[in-house]
């Protein structure tokens, strides 16, 4: 028999076999979204990395599937990890207030409740948390019309979760350790923390207000450590050079934060500069030096400007002239020291993060 007809043959046989299969079949679909955090930090920052573009396609998933989120059928498996901590206890901390941070985005901008998400927390992997969702394709029968493939869903939904439920009750404690019930906490992402590692620039505001300019910077060496330098400088006269003001000092300042978000600090400062008052009758012109320990507590405004309250205490030493004015020309009216106790540093500060 020729070929061609037997190829003809075999064609007229299979195409209504072909003919009866669907189109495409049921798939079910795993999206995994990835939110990055700062090493040993806790808080979600949006800008940071792909974040917000993350967070966006995570949104727009969330609210084509909100009614069966909400409904249980889909749930959203959250998984934080944190392994930038010398301790599994402080890792597993951390982990668990990113999971947090992540669900309250989802809470307080989808209407999303604690229900509708499946939560492990992990010391190990990185500094990010995951989001994943299951959803079912959509796929055509055979007679060329949609069927919606998500009424399989709930089955699908309930065994992964039950699964989920299972590695729960049977981890220990030095294993992957588990948040399922857990409420959220609702704080929003750009909520304070003491500072990111690098470099701030600040601005005293006290000394503003009393007309000398100043100036700092902050490098920040890690979590725990700060070292800063600040300068004030100012020179004014009035009343026919009668009156004199004027000060140069520079301060530097080893700082040690404290607590659990890193925002109370305990420090050791030291100053030294040069002045000259002439406010009354005698003016007093010197050198000053000193250093005393400070303390204060920083107050996060946004991602990017704090602000910092701060206070010290010690000793400063004086070594000065005496004088007076008469008819424009300057009198010595000789020499002297002096030692001051108590508090020398003072401090309502704003403060830029270096982005």
């Amino acid at each position: 028999m020729d070929k061609s007809v037997i190829i003809k043959k075999l064609l007229v046989l299979f195409i209504p076999v072909l003919a009866c299969l669907p189109l495409s079949a049921q798939e079910q679909t795993d999206t995994v979204y990835m939110f990055r955090f700062v090493s040993t930090e806790d808080m979600f920052y949006i800008p940071f990395r792909d974040n917000q573009d993350e967070l966006l396609r995570l949104s727009e998933c969330v609210k084509q599937h909100k009614q069966q989120i909400l409904e249980g059928k889909i749930p959203l498996y959250v998984d934080g990890y944190c392994n930038s901590l010398d301790s599994q206890t402080e890792n597993m901390r951390i982990a668990k207030t990113r999971s947090n941070r992540v669900k309250s985005e989802l809470i307080i901008r989808q209407g999303l409740h604690e229900s509708s998400f499946i939560t492990r927390n992990h010391a190990d992997s990185g500094d990010y948390v995951t989001v994943r969702i299951a959803v079912s394709l959509h796929r055509e029968t055979e007679t060329g019309q949609g069927e919606d493939t998500t009424t399989e869903q709930p089955v699908q939904s309930r065994s992964m979760k039950e699964e989920y439920q299972k590695q729960t009750e049977t981890a220990t404690t030095s294993d992957i350790r588990e948040e399922i019930t857990e409420p959220a906490q609702t704080v929003p992402a750009t909520e304070a923390k003491a500072g990111d590692y690098g470099f701030t620039l600040r601005l005293n505001l006290l000394r503003w207000a009393t007309l000398t300019p100043d100036l700092g910077i902050e490098w920040r060496i890690n979590r725990n450590w700060g070292i800063q330098v600040n300068g004030s400088w100012t020179s004014w006269s009035w009343d026919n050079k009668e009156r004199r003001y004027a000060l140069l000092e520079i301060s530097p300042e080893l700082r040690h934060y404290i607590g659990k978000e890193k925002r109370g600090y305990l420090g050791a400062m030291y100053h030294m500069g040069s002045f000259n008052y002439k406010l009354g009758d005698t003016g007093k012109q010197g050198d000053l030096t000193g250093g005393g320990l400070t303390g204060g507590y920083q107050m996060r405004l946004n991602n990017s400007i704090s602000l910092d309250l701060s206070i010290g205490a010690g000793c400063t030493h004086a070594e000065y002239e005496k004088y007076t004015v008469t008819g424009g020309v300057r009198i010595k009216q000789g020499k002297a020291n002096k030692n001051y106790w108590g508090i020398n540093h003072a401090g309502i500060t704003l403060v830029w993060q270096f982005k």
